[in-house]
């Protein structure tokens, strides 16, 4: 059976661990799974970041994406043309 925690408690984990650094030593003290307590910690830094810095970073990714594609076309075409040149890369 799973059990729902309030968001008030889960605060509290969130700061114990940060604040001992140690994620599993709070689990145990409070009989959590360690897992799952790293997991409050992950979501709880991932949402005290600004909107803003999220999607300066989506922006970021999707630029390097694009960059990696076509770079790999370019690769994909200078292959092709050594190898209607016979020459074997």
């Amino acid at each position: 059976m799973s059990q729902t925690y309030s968001p008030e408690f889960k605060q509290q984990i969130v700061q114990e661990a940060q604040d001992t650094q140690n994620a599993t030593l709070v689990a145990r003290r409070h009989q959590l799974s360690p897992s799952m307590v790293r997991r409050w910690v992950r979501e709880a830094v991932k949402a005290a970041h600004h909107p803003h810095d999220l999607m300066s970073l989506v922006d970021e990714n999707e630029r390097l994406k694009k960059l990696l594609g076509e770079k790999d076309l370019q690769i994909a075409m200078l292959q092709d043309l050594l190898q209607k040149k016979g020459i074997r890369p």
